[in-house]
């Protein structure tokens, strides 16, 4: 990960927390709805690979979308971008061309949600060699794996 979104991380975790200080005991069933909608949709790895290709490559055709992600469908892609577009997270362009040329592109709300998930890339860095550890340990007690 670079400088950037190490420091974009760092950022949004002393948001989160400084917001997490200040939250209400009580939520709003809409902004919860909305929070839990949002960790499903990017929980799926192909919405956080769509988002990655993205953010390191611009603007991409969809046909170099899939070979970037690699191991996609084109129905799960084209399912994924939909949703993500949808969502506000990337930018659908058509040309008019034959045959007609597709190209997405983060939105800026998608950028930003590739930030917010630097924090778990930062923190499994972090906590790497710990997890790897226990697991170890776990299948060492006679756990299967």
């Amino acid at each position: 990960m670079g400088k950037i979104a190490v420091a974009a991380t760092k950022t949004v975790l002393k948001t989160a927390a400084k917001a997490k200080a200040t939250y209400p005991a009580e939520t709003d069933p809409k902004v919860e709805a909305l929070v839990r909608e949002i960790i499903a949709r990017v929980a799926d790895k192909w919405t956080m690979l769509v988002l990655e290709v993205l953010e390191e490559h611009g603007v991409v055709r969809f046909t170099r979308l899939g070979e970037l992600v690699g191991g996609v469908s084109q129905k799960m892609l084209t399912k994924t971008v939909r949703q993500m577009e949808r969502d506000g997270l990337v930018m659908r362009t058509v040309h008019p061309v034959i045959p007609p040329r597709v190209e997405y592109q983060l939105t800026a709300l998608g950028s930003s949600l590739g930030e917010a998930f630097c924090g778990v890339w930062v923190w499994a860095e972090t906590h790497g060699e710990e997890i790897e550890r226990a697991r170890v340990a776990f299948e060492k007690n006679g756990n299967p794996a």
